[in-house]
């Protein structure tokens, strides 16, 4: 019975998910991009933890935005370790690293090229 409560528990914890513009790396392919939304995924394999979707990445110089479960990426970050969103101050940055640090596995964080 308690298993069957910390799977429930487990369901319902709020999934973090990875805001717009965050610099991202496909952890089988090694290209870079940057999350740019979700699509809903009707059906096929590789979801996110809500089940429904995929995130959206913008690879530079290719024509078409790449498809790809939170599991397949990895977290860019600078020299510092705060995690890579275009367009954001330093402050914001740190916030939303700490809330993905605790989120993730650390070996899901890397420092970009």
């Amino acid at each position: 019975m308690s298993s069957e409560k910390s799977e429930r528990a487990a369901a319902a914890a709020p999934w973090i998910k990875i805001p717009n513009g965050t610099k991202v790396r496909h952890r089988s392919e090694g290209k870079d991009g940057v999350v740019d939304g979700l699509t809903e995924i009707v059906n096929g394999p590789g979801r996110n933890p809500d089940g429904r979707t995929q995130y959206r990445i913008d690879v530079a110089g290719e024509p078409t935005m790449h498809l790809a479960a939170e599991d397949d990426l990895m977290l860019l970050t600078d020299k510092t370790g705060l995690v890579l969103i275009l367009k954001q101050q330093e402050g914001y940055r740190r916030r939303i690293t700490e809330r993905l640090h605790a989120t993730f596995a650390a070996d899901r964080f890397v420092v970009a090229k």
